[in-house]
């Protein structure tokens, strides 16, 4: 009996008319069949968001790849809305793997939380479906995506080849570099950061206050096995997270408190 072509799902954060989506397709053709379900407009850093009190809709759209035509949806909502969609209506059966990015942008460290990129790979590893998310770190516009897509495709093949743990996502980040400068692929684990925000205050024509996010990227952490390291010594950063967000370092030392009762009589 013939054996069935991996399905594979593409979706991302940066819109379906991205740069980014056009490599990762290209970087998947040939290691199985293609669906496309992208967000019609750009969803950057929505994180893990759903649609709750919309509709969701999604309608074909004219997306050609290495090998011609793929059957690609732009969808209104979030990424996540992208993947909990495709995989309920729009693919013909359950993926073998679902592709994120290529994101244009790190995301490394803290930015992981805010990355809608990461949430649509994070959504099919809820679902039970091997994830890889990807992102080619170069702040701002333009930029070559061809080293990311033949470092997306070499990843991608090998999660098809060995799967992953139930549970279990990949976040790649590669570093804008010429593929023979790329020195290979680290497994590194998410490093500790932070942004220092502020919000620029301005007025509208009717004098009306309105506030402009601003913010400063703070890297906490010194460790040479994180993936802001990996990235800027010219490794491609492989870390693998979940989506389960309990810090079970602490659990012994909270149990040990005295909570008090549930009636609240003894609180001290």
């Amino acid at each position: 009996m013939k054996k069935e072509r991996p399905l594979i799902l593409i979706s991302n954060d940066d819109g379906i008319e991205a740069p980014g989506i056009l490599s990762l397709v290209a970087a998947m053709d040939g290691l199985g069949d293609i669906v496309v379900a992208a967000p019609l407009h750009e969803q950057s850093a929505v994180g893990h968001a759903i649609t709750m009190r919309d509709p969701v809709r999604a309608r074909p759209w004219p997306f050609r790849g290495p090998s011609g035509h793929v059957t690609a949806y732009a969808v209104s909502g979030t990424p996540a809305d992208c993947v909990k969609l495709a995989m309920d209506k729009l693919v013909p059966r359950q993926p073998d793997l679902v592709v994120s990015g290529i994101n244009h942008g790190p995301n490394t460290a803290v930015n992981v939380i805010y990355s809608g990129t990461v949430s649509a790979a994070t959504e099919a590893a809820i679902l039970g479906i091997p994830a890889i998310a990807f992102s080619y770190c170069k702040w701002g516009s333009g930029g070559d995506f061809e080293a990311s897509g033949r470092m997306a495709r070499s990843v991608a093949k090998r999660v098809l080849e060995g799967g992953l743990q139930p549970g279990i996502l990949l976040n790649v980040n590669i570093p804008d570099l010429p593929l023979a400068d790329i020195k290979g692929c680290m497994i590194t684990r998410q490093a500790r950061s932070k942004w220092e925000e502020s919000f620029a205050e301005r007025m509208d024509p009717f004098d009306r206050p309105y506030y402009w996010l601003s913010g400063k990227f703070v890297n906490l952490d010194s460790g040479e096995n994180t993936d802001l390291w990996a990235v800027d010594n010219g490794w491609v950063s492989i870390t693998p997270i979940q989506h389960d967000l309990t810090a079970y370092s602490a659990l012994e030392g909270l149990e040990n408190w005295k909570w008090g009762d549930p009636a609240g009589e003894n609180n001290t």
